[in-house]
């Protein structure tokens, strides 16, 4: 049996979303908390359940987790098959919306609660080589906080080079359940993390399920068009560009070679000019020394003239 793909977001949502699931999206958000040095949570609540309602082939189908914790903290999970590129910027946005939507009209800022973003990317983003990357709100020099309220965690999942190893606990188990649809490593990471037995029945269910594999195949179809029709309007975009450069390119060009044309051409011509009108000017002396009577050769003498120029004046 060929297992579906757990980093599909339809599949991902089944398992970690669903009522009956709860304690599978405890136990994997607990282990992202405790590896940022967060206290394990007591309890949370789906805010946004899986149903069977949802199409994946629906464009607005929203297949992010948006949960509680029971102090009143806001958590949004999100699994990212394809590069939808200005991550960081999308996540700034979509977190802001979170945190601003708690306050209601005539609401007071000490309402807001703190609002945990979770990006698992199938693709690297971040410059660094950390399988896990925290963000808070920090002063620079000290370190100091200056509000918890924004937290944001990216877990890359390319950039995760181990191997299951057995007595590891912690949240490369499940990083390595999601990185791919392997089963040889199982049996490890159920010893690791009980809690993951209970997801990967679920993905064996689902993969035997044929209503299930149809709408996963639908949901994987629209995420390749999606991603092919981005990345042919990206290359369409980066063609375009390229050849408005060029004939950008070969009109400054052109522009230029006029500008230097027409200063090369003033230069020539004062060149010129000058070199006749003092030609001229020697001539006309010529011509008033040979009025005075003076000789051929003091004439060529004293004006640079050549033998025949002179002569050809009288």
């Amino acid at each position: 049996m060929e297992l579906l793909d757990p980093r599909v977001d339809f599949v991902f949502k089944r398992i970690f979303a669903s009522e009956s699931n709860k304690d599978v999206l405890q136990a994997f958000l607990n282990r992202v908390l405790q590896d940022a040095g967060t206290p394990p949570l007591e309890e949370v609540v789906l805010l946004n359940p899986y149903t069977d309602k949802e199409d994946p082939q629906d464009k607005q189908s929203i297949f992010d987790i948006w949960a509680r914790t029971v102090d009143g903290r806001l958590i949004n999970i999100e699994m990212q098959l394809f590069n939808q590129y200005d991550m960081e910027k999308r996540t700034l946005y979509y977190w802001s919306k979170r945190y601003s939507s708690q306050l209601q009209t005539g609401g007071r800022y000490i309402e807001l609660k703190k609002c945990i973003t979770i990006n698992i990317l199938n693709y690297n983003v971040l410059p660094n080589e950390y399988t896990h990357s925290v963000f808070h709100l920090r002063e620079d020099s000290s370190g100091a906080p200056l509000i918890d309220d924004i937290e944001i965690h990216f877990l890359e999942l390319p950039k995760l080079k181990k191997a299951a190893v057995p007595g590891e606990k912690g949240l490369v188990n499940w990083l390595l359940f999601l990185k791919g649809n392997d089963t040889d490593n199982w049996e490890v990471l159920k010893m690791n993390e009980p809690a993951l037995q209970k997801a990967m029945e679920t993905l064996e269910y689902l993969s035997q399920n044929p209503e299930a594999r149809r709408r996963y195949e639908d949901r994987q179809k629209f995420l390749h068009d999606e991603a092919s029709q981005r990345d042919g309007a990206q290359r369409e975009g980066f063609a375009k560009g390229l050849e408005e450069g060029k004939e950008a390119g070969i009109k400054k060009g052109l522009e230029e070679g006029m500008k230097e044309g027409m200063k090369e051409g003033m230069k020539e011509g004062m060149k010129e000019g000058l070199q006749a009108g003092m030609r001229e000017a020697k001539l006309e002396i010529a011509k008033n020394l040979l009025q005075m009577g003076m000789d051929l050769q003091a004439i060529k003498a004293a004006t640079g003239l050549t033998e025949e120029e002179i002569k050809s004046l009288i």
